[in-house]
């Protein structure tokens, strides 16, 4: 029921939403005045969140620091899904969150962890019995990894149950903690918190960084629906850490 009910209340905390309220709510009253304040105020909301230089100066507040320990070797790799799509058809592709996945099999390849642990099962309100999991599993196959080094949870759909499942697997398999968290850049701060309720000693590592560009240009400062659609992520994301903090 909260799985469905946060999938639910999500839109109205989405800009547009907003920004569509007021100027439905202006398009229906009579007093012009009220009229005028509310469609300035959705024009300044919808301009500050559709240009790259405000959501790019919060993510760079917001996204957790580069790993940069050198040398150090962990007994698993905690790879989030989240990754993996569907075409029309029903088929499954890697998306452009998948630079989570990219990390985490160099991470197993390299010998930086000695076990890849991936949770993350569906995540739609009406499933239909696909799990992110089986899609994984058998790209993982291709890798040639061997399947002991291989811990796989399909029941996951959101980050507390990844942290939950993980816990299960990582205890059962008797791999000892701390663990390299792997998932992107924005969605890290929220999942560090909810692994660190859960009793998890995990490490960050970060992936998928959206922002790169150190220097500002004209088009940043330009209405942007691919900076409207970030803004996006970054609030689902902030409520969401608020919501863990202060539960």
């Amino acid at each position: 029921m909260f799985f469905i009910l946060s999938k639910v209340l999500l839109v109205f905390i989405l800009p547009l939403t907003w920004v569509f309220a007021l100027m439905l709510y202006a398009l229906l009253t009579k007093k012009q005045r009220l009229k005028q304040r509310l469609l300035l105020i959705a024009t300044i909301l919808l301009y500050f969140f559709s240009n790259r230089f405000t959501i790019t100066a919060f993510a760079r507040v917001w996204d957790v620091a580069p790993y940069k320990q050198l040398n150090v070797k962990y007994s698993s790799a905690i790879l989030l899904g989240g990754f993996v799509s569907r075409d029309s058809g029903g088929n499954p592709y890697f998306n452009w969150a998948a630079d989570r996945y990219t990390k985490a099999t160099d991470l197993l390849s390299t010998g930086a962890v000695s076990h890849l642990l991936f949770t993350g099962g569906y995540s739609d309100i009406y499933p239909d019995g696909f799990a992110e999991a089986d899609f994984v599993k058998q790209e993982l196959k291709k890798k040639d990894f061997a399947d002991s080094l291989i811990l796989l949870d399909r029941k996951a759909r959101n980050t507390l149950e990844n942290a939950l499942f993980s816990k299960k697997l990582l205890d059962s398999a008797h791999l000892k903690p701390p663990y390299m968290l792997v998932t992107s850049a924005f969605h890290m701060r929220r999942a560090r918190l909810i692994f660190k309720k859960a009793g998890i000693d995990v490490v960050p590592y970060p992936t998928n960084n959206l922002f790169d560009a150190k220097h500002l240009y004209l088009e940043d400062f330009l209405p942007s629906a691919d900076a409207l659609g970030k803004w996006n992520l970054y609030i689902k994301e902030f409520f969401g850490y608020l919501t863990v903090y202060f539960s």
